[in-house]
């Protein structure tokens, strides 16, 4: 004989393998979906804190730029460049000198030969006319950016600024080789701007700059600002450099040492990448001693070359330890789980079981020939169906009269409800039959109205040719000259009914222009006048301003516009305050006109109908001027819709790409 084994042992292994399955898959996807999302933002940060510090690179940059450009346009500063008085140049720029802390601040003529450096006053005369920033600036232009100045440049400004631009370059892991040990060269913030006379003339420049080698006032600026001093276990969790080709010329980076890691060099790859294809790099990277997640960005100078780059990073340590203590409590909750799980499922396997054996007892009862016996149903599942069809089957036959009962009356219902969906859909067959004799109606009178056109045009264009070689004919002052300018003006408003009609037919094409909407909308309600009463009626312009023009069929659309303020004002009953609004539709252009009344609104189902041929609420209309100018609208790519509240007024709004 088989051994046995228990239902409740059966139950309880039977719902324990599958939850432990989905505990072992949900660890592994949950600790897979923290570690990535962790990762992906912490990421994404090191991006958005990348645009704080270019701000404040920009912003640290417009702080030179912006007080040189006004010394450089005060009249006193003009007379002391055009007469060379040094004396006058020195009392005007020392100020700003030590105001702003400028490295570098220098005074040259129309010639670009320097007249005053403020660092250096003994030295003067010489000519700068081939930097490229002075040549902006002696063409009229002001400049600021960023550039490269050579030792030599450097020395001649300020001495002293050659010994704070030398940086000896430490050799690092995965740099790229490198000739020289030392780099020489200045990176400088500089602004050049141009020097005018009271007659426009360009008589001398101003320029001002500030070395950034050495100098760890704007990176510390940015690690304050965008990290707030943030430490993770005494170590900075934000840092910031500015490169100088492949070398760090100010960096809160520390090395091993304790000290900034002034000199240290970029990777070869963030390099190529970078520097020499000029694009972003965000991503994981090993910084000096330890792994940060990185963002570089290249520096350009005033000609648009790559000359450098600026760096964020965020220390990756601390998010390390986050997802360990993350994947900790998710292990630990898991095991805690799994332990519950064992003792619910005992429980339930024991609760189970019983029933099982209080039914197994009925049975062999049943067998020997008892009747009405009844258990009762204690859980809403399998077993306590299995206990209800044993209940049931000691009632069979009233339960299958009740069951026959229940089903006639089902069946009637049933037959009722068909039978109003049958009616139903009876009435939206007419109605659609309806709507197909009004649209077969609409293609019919489209056919008559373009022949009718067609047919009208050729006696038209005899009649404007007669008219304009008998305007030709008579002479200006000719007294019947006003009565054929009056049968030229009414030829014209055929020629325009006519066109209409062929809009209605569709077969009129679209006369492509630049259409500017303001003065479309202008010229409308300047002549709406002579069709409705205006005195009453409040007009509300809401001009986006700027508004650039869209290309379109400007008849076409000033029929549309004129139809629906003409109904916008006949709805007010031609008093109340009729509202225009243009909104620009960017960044693909086109606009959006919204026409509002005050009017009493359109019954919400109207509101389906509106645009329907021969559909109108008026006593007098055709109910084809919503249609149309649906049409042309369609025809133009753009779209018409309509919100209306009864007793607020009604919205069109027409959208045109």
């Amino acid at each position: 004989m088989p051994r046995r084994f228990p239902i409740r042992a059966k139950l309880t292994v039977g719902a324990l393998a599958p939850l432990f399955v989905a505990f072992f898959i949900c660890s592994l996807t949950g600790l897979y979906i923290i570690d990535a999302k962790i990762t992906s933002q912490a990421q994404e940060k090191v991006r958005t804190d990348l645009n704080s510090a270019r701000e404040a690179y920009r912003n640290e940059l417009r702080h030179i730029d912006e007080p040189l450009e006004l010394t450089a346009g005060n009249p006193f500063a003009a007379m002391s460049i055009a007469s060379g008085n040094r004396s006058a140049i020195s009392s005007l720029l020392t100020p700003l000198l030590h105001k702003k802390r400028l490295d570098i601040l220098t005074a040259v003529d129309r010639e670009g030969r320097v007249l005053f450096r403020a660092h250096n006053p003994a030295r003067f005369g010489d000519k700068l006319a081939g930097a490229y920033f002075i040549d902006q600036a002696l063409k009229g232009k002001t400049v600021a950016g960023t550039t490269v100045l050579s030792p030599g440049q450097l020395a001649a400004e300020n001495d002293e600024l050659t010994a704070q631009a030398r940086i000896d370059v430490v050799t690092t892991p995965h740099s790229r080789p490198r000739q020289s040990s030392v780099e020489r060269s200045g990176m400088v913030m500089i602004a050049a701007a141009p020097v005018l006379d009271s007659a426009g003339r360009i008589i001398g420049a101003l320029y001002g700059a500030e070395l950034l080698n050495n100098n760890n006032d704007l990176v510390d600026k940015i690690k304050d600002t965008v990290y707030e001093g943030v430490k993770f276990k005494g170590q900075d969790v934000g840092t910031a450099t500015v490169f100088l080709g492949d070398t760090r010329i100010a960096t809160n980076v520390h090395a091993s040492d304790g000290k900034r890691a002034i000199g240290t060099q970029l990777s070869e790859e963030v390099y190529n990448k970078v520097i020499l294809e000029n694009k972003k790099w965000v991503g994981r990277a090993f910084v000096v001693n330890d792994w940060y997640l990185t963002a570089y960005e290249p520096i350009v100078d005033l000609r648009g070359e790559v000359i450098g780059s600026l760096y964020v990073g965020m220390l990756e340590k601390q998010y390390s330890v986050l997802k360990n203590n993350v994947n900790s409590i998710l292990a630990v909750v898991l095991f805690i789980s799994s332990l519950i799980g064992l003792a619910v499922s005992g429980v339930i396997g024991t609760r189970l079981a019983d029933p099982i054996k209080e039914l197994e007892q009925l049975t062999r009862r049943v067998a020997r020939g008892e009747r009405d016996l009844h258990i009762n149903v204690r859980s809403a599942d399998e077993l306590g169906d299995l206990a209800g069809e044993f209940n049931q089957m000691t009632h069979a036959l009233a339960q299958r009269e009740s069951e026959i009962t229940m089903l006639n009356r089902s069946l009637e219902q049933k037959v009722l409800k068909r039978t109003a969906q049958l009616e139903e859909k009876n009435a939206l067959l007419l109605e659609a039959q309806a709507d197909l004799a009004k649209a077969e109606k609409l293609a019919d009178l489209g056919i008559i109205a373009a022949g009718v056109a067609h047919e009208i045009n050729n006696p038209l264009a005899v009649i404007r040719g007669n008219i304009e070689f008998l305007e030709m004919c008579l002479p200006p002052d000719h007294a019947n000259r006003e009565e054929v300018g009056i049968i030229s003006e009414q030829v014209e408003r055929i020629a325009k009914i006519v066109g209409n009609l062929l809009v209605f037919a569709r077969q009129k094409t679209l006369h492509q222009e630049q259409v500017a909407i303001h003065d479309l909308l202008d010229g409308i309600l300047g002549q709406i006048g002579h069709q409705v009463p205006m005195d009453a009626v409040t007009v509300v312009r809401e001009y986006t301003p700027d508004l650039a023009t869209i290309r379109g069929d400007g008849d076409q659309l000033r029929q549309v516009f004129t139809n629906l303020i003409l109904n916008a004002v006949q709805a007010m009953g031609n008093k109340g305050v009729l509202t225009l609004k243009t909104t620009g539709l960017s960044p693909l252009g086109g606009c959006e006109v919204a026409i509002s009344d005050t009017g009493p609104g359109i019954r919400p189902e109207h509101l389906k109908k509106i645009f329907t041929p021969f559909f109108t609420t008026k006593d007098a209309g055709s109910g084809l001027g919503l249609s149309i100018s649906y049409g042309i609208i369609k025809d133009h790519g753009g779209d018409i819709k309509v919100s209306s509240v009864e007793g607020e007024g009604t919205t069109f709004r027409v959208t045109i790409p």
